[in-house]
């Protein structure tokens, strides 16, 4: 423990074994981001002020192709992201490594899909995902399906941001709720004034300090510890003390390519990548992003050699989540290890805020709208939808601290197999009016019984499934099949009930 140099008064009222310097310098960090966050209630303000859901969730779909870059990395590249894949990689070896391929898939997807999704969803004022399958198919079980399913996904990730933050300050020493209790109530402050502006201000200092993060740390770790060679030397021989390696094993081919391709296909349908999606100004703003977000895979793949790093740098944990945080302040001068640990807590602040507003869209627009059956003024969504997202939030907080962390990531990996069940109503939906949306409720029902089903007998600690014959496979894959073979079965037998399709067809188009 180096002694502290700075603010004597106050270092004497911290105990001993806190690291003080790297935490002066968290304190730092985190006290300008949540500055950033309450300025940005007046960062492209609009005259009329944010008292509708489409300033105050989707920012009046203002965001250029940078802001839409950083907002959407810092959506999909969360503290979690740069604490369990090292911790994967850590634990269990080269299968963690399906995290990069993933996001390599997720991208291409990404261009085909998710600009004609913003077409349609920008001519028809539509705030969410579930808005589009309600104009496309006009069957409220189906809506109500698909908005509580992104509602359910979302809840464990909130949880896992949370979890984040709470493994950092952990990292330094400080026990107890506190600490997590005052940032739950900072992000909430600027997210109820701010709406989706203050997680994009946010989403940019996040990102700089990453990158600062990374390239300090793959620079300099290998140079401590002789060489990336002779980090993965290392690294397999830990992780053949535990029946693991950083070669994939002949049987667990398949379980990874499915990982990779079933993570993909989630990946751009939780709401939260919708919100970051549609907040966009145009669709060519969506497209150009997606030609410009594989920079962050290359980012995805340097944090997971830090997993390999701390197993040659002898770091010893029972819990895996702490590794990144202890090999930074084990590795580095205490200062710079703050601010690490500072970029690594804001990666969660800016998924948090856009999850709880994406969540908070969701129940107002497509259950409570759809339930209740009155349509409300847009001062009235906003209000709603401002009072949801401290809600969920709240809800997050109280899992986190009165569960166990380990719930939370067993939850996330049904998360993902729910949230791949939308695919036929969304994706498929936004090309083709093949499916008829009874059949589509029942595929759903389908795949999100089967795919809980095959989670629950592997004790939610793992999503690989082994099926006879053909070995184990992402659970939400198999799930998925079933859910599109079960609706195009259907689909055919129910054409005489009428649907109706109230979106305009020159949204198809270009």
């Amino acid at each position: 423990m180096k002694p502290c140099r700075f603010f004597p008064r106050f270092c004497d009222t911290i105990p001993l074994n806190v690291h003080t310097p790297a935490l002066l310098v968290f304190l730092f960090f985190f006290a300008l981001v949540t500055i950033a966050g309450f300025w940005a209630a007046r960062w492209r303000k609009p005259l009329a002020g944010m008292h509708s859901l489409e300033e105050w969730g989707l920012a009046g779909r203002s965001f250029g192709t940078w802001i839409s870059w950083f907002l959407i990395g810092g959506d999909t590249y969360t503290a979690y992201t740069v604490i369990a894949v090292p911790a994967a990689l850590y634990g269990a070896g080269a299968n963690g490594f399906f995290a990069l391929p993933y996001a390599i898939i997720a991208y291409p997807y990404m261009m085909l899909c998710l600009p004609r999704l913003w077409a349609i969803c920008h001519r028809h004022g539509y705030i969410t995902f579930a808005d589009f399958v309600a104009g496309r198919y006009h069957c409220r079980a189906l809506t109500l399906a698909i908005a509580f399913t992104g509602i359910l996904a979302l809840m464990p990730y909130i949880a896992l941001q949370l979890v984040g933050i709470k493994v950092v300050i952990a990292a330094f020493g400080i026990h107890g709720e506190w600490p997590l209790v005052l940032a739950f109530v900072i992000l909430s402050a600027y997210t109820w004034q701010s709406g989706l502006r203050a997680p994009a201000v946010i989403a940019i200092v996040k990102d700089v300090m990453l990158y600062i993060m990374v390239i300090a740390a793959i620079v300099w770790l290998p140079i401590k510890l002789g060489g990336y060679a002779r980090i993965f030397e290392m690294a397999n021989e830990a992780l053949g003390a535990r029946n693991a390696s950083i070669h994939l094993a002949r049987g667990q081919f398949l379980g990874y390519s499915t990982l990779a391709i079933g993570s993909a296909i989630a990946l751009m349908l939780y709401p939260h990548t919708a919100t970051a999606v549609l907040s966009a100004k145009s669709a060519n703003t969506v497209r150009r992003n997606a030609a410009m977000l594989p920079a962050y895979s290359f980012l995805l793949g340097l944090i997971a050699l830090l997993g390999y790093a701390a197993l040659a740098d002898h770091i010893v944990t029972k819990d895996t989540s702490s590794v990144v945080p202890l090999l930074f302040l084990k590795d580095f001068p205490e200062s710079f290890a703050g601010f690490c640990l500072a970029a690594i807590a804001v990666g969660a602040l800016v998924p948090a805020a856009i999850m709880s507003i994406a969540a908070s869209n969701l129940f107002t627009r497509n259950i409570w709208g759809e339930l209740a059956r009155a349509k409300m003024t847009p001062r009235q969504e906003s209000d709603m939808a401002k009072t949801v997202s401290l809600l969920v939030k709240f809800g997050a907080l109280v899992f986190v601290l009165k569960l166990q962390t380990a719930l939370a990531i067993q939850m996330q990996l049904l998360g993902g197999i729910w949230i791949a069940q939308l695919f036929p109503a969304v994706i498929v939906g936004a090309f083709s009016r093949f499916f008829h949306p009874y059949a589509l409720f029942a595929g759903w029902a389908a795949g999100m019984a089967s795919g809980t089903w095959m989670a629950w007998t592997l004790n939610l600690k793992s999503s690989i499934y082994v099926i006879p014959h053909l070995g184990g496979m992402y659970a939400a894959v198999p799930a998925l099949a079933l859910n599109l073979a079960l609706a195009a079965l259907l689909t055919p037998f129910l054409q005489r009930i009428p649907a109706r399709d109230t979106t305009d067809p020159a949204a198809y188009l270009g």
